[in-house]
């Protein structure tokens, strides 16, 4: 009789916290073993994989992504639903996933919202998944829910400083901060002043400038700027926990870092478009510049990635994460082409669906490029991830007897490089971004709870649907608030 259900042999593991050549034993899904080199060689397993020269990681933790939502203007809606997008995500490399139940601002209650994103995802997922809220209408009723979230397994929420169906006012910011503090929630925010973006868009739009490179020019880079410094003011008075989402402006991340340095429990995120990608990209002939149109938008060049990446490497990002939010390019109904009318023949930059694909792409983009040392890659790209969002070290993590077996083998140092098209890849979406990019990486297994659901060179995707678990979450393990008690009276 078998001894285990997986023997994973002679590969470098490679964690957040250490690099070692380890065999690896799994059993019901979990680590069993952590063995040197060898020492497994002789046990018995209904499965072995030889990883001999190639890297194992803690599979991908995507903690920002967007899966069956309408777009959140115009006719637009996503091209990746539970299945499609969950599919795409293990194709590349990342197990677990935390997407967003969407609240409306005709909606009072974010339970309702919750239970209706329960509803699309059950039976679909490829990988196991979570939830944030998106809370856009912060009335009592969602207010009062918070502790019910909780019990729920959702520990994140997000808000938004921008987009005028989901933007919240200072004080409403201030009346979630409160009672995500009591409820030991974390805060994501959308950080763009919304009046600062709609100023610029109506100074366009009389200039009758509307093709997509605009779509630049109006999110300038000082909307981030400052918004990020103002949610980081609000969250410092009353002392919570926040990330701040998708960074794009090296400024804005030195707000943050300035934040840190003060003991501050602010985070931050940022993503691949924001190290590949440029308004150049916004400004191809015709429309093709819609594909890239995502908010914060890519800026200038090469000076701005060099201080995104800087800040993965000095820790000012917590986590790089993918902000999948996928429209198809060549449809007129709810793609980015729906926004072409007999008003404006060549599209409106304003009401272009806002989003990128990027699930299936996040990790060998990031691995290929060769910048991070392979733990801090680790770190950035699932445990941090895991610890933030209250699931480690269940995942983002490889420890014996308590973590699930989750893993990304890679290939050996000198995989043949390819040039990626996106025909290669298993998203709902008629284009990547990154068509043509040289890739030098690629998983070539995923392993979701010690199940084989991707095998490169074997037939590729082998998971079956459904077999994604939800994740109950519990609080986060990193730096929460800095005192005990919140009163007005201190302040």
């Amino acid at each position: 009789m078998a001894e285990y259900d997986l023997l994973v042999l002679n590969g470098l593991v490679v964690t957040h916290d250490n690099t070692v050549e380890l065999d690896i034993a799994v059993k019901d899904g979990k680590i069993a073993k952590l063995s040197p080199r060898g020492v497994l060689n002789g046990g018995m397993a209904k499965k072995v994989i030889d990883a001999e020269g190639g890297m194992m990681m803690p599979g991908g933790v995507d903690a920002h992504v967007h899966l069956d939502e309408p777009a959140l203007f115009g006719k637009g809606e996503t091209a990746d639903n539970y299945e499609t997008g969950t599919r795409s995500a293990i194709a590349g490399g990342t197990t677990t996933l935390i997407t967003f139940a969407p609240q409306r601002k005709t909606e009072p209650s974010l339970l309702a919202a919750l239970a209706a994103t329960h509803a699309r995802a059950k039976g679909n997922c490829y990988s196991d998944y979570s939830f944030h809220l998106i809370c856009s209408n912060a009335g009592p009723k969602a207010i009062s829910e918070f502790a019910a979230l909780r019990k729920a397994g959702v520990s994140s929420l997000k808000i938004y400083m921008t987009y005028e169906a989901l933007q919240l006012k200072d004080s409403e910011i201030l009346d979630v901060l409160f009672e995500a503090r009591k409820q030991k929630i974390v805060t994501m925010i959308h950080a763009e002043n919304g009046a600062i973006i709609d100023w610029t868009i109506k100074k366009l739009e009389e200039k009758k400038l509307f093709a997509p490179k605009y779509h630049v020019t109006s999110h300038p880079p000082v909307a981030e700027i400052e918004a990020t410094y103002r949610a980081i003011s609000l969250s410092g008075f009353i002392d919570v926990p926040i990330l701040i989402v998708h960074v794009s402006s090296p400024a804005a991340a030195k707000h943050i870092s300035d934040a840190q340095r003060k003991g501050l429990p602010v985070y931050a995120e940022t993503c691949p478009q924001y190290l590949f990608l440029t308004r150049k990209d916004l400004d191809k002939p015709g429309f093709e510049g819609a594909k890239c149109v995502c908010s914060p938008p890519p800026r200038e060049g090469e000076q701005d990635h060099e201080g995104i990446w800087r800040g993965l490497e000095d820790g000012t990002f917590t986590v790089l994460s993918s902000d999948h939010c996928p429209f198809l390019y060549d449809n007129t109904e709810i793609g980015k082409k729906s926004v072409i009318s007999s008003e404006y023949p060549n599209g409106h930059f304003k009401y272009i669906p806002n989003g990128c694909p990027g699930v299936e792409t996040r990790l060998s983009l990031t691995l290929s490029a060769n910048r991070l040392q392979l733990q801090k890659f680790v770190e950035v790209t699932s445990t941090n991830a895991a610890k933030l969002y209250g699931l480690y070290p269940r995942k983002g993590a490889l420890i014996s007897g308590e973590s699930d077996a989750d893993l990304t083998i890679w290939y050996p140092e000198g995989m043949k490089e390819f040039e990626l098209t996106n025909s290669m890849l298993h998203h709902n979406v008629d284009y990547t971004p990154y068509e043509g990019r040289t890739m030098k990486q690629w998983p070539r297994y995923t392993v979701l709870r010690g199940e084989v659901v991707w095998a490169r060179d074997e037939g590729g995707l082998i998971g079956k649907k459904g077999y994604g678990e939800f994740l109950k979450r519990d609080v986060s393990s990193l730096a929460g608030c800095r005192s005990e008690e919140w009163d007005v009276e201190n302040f």
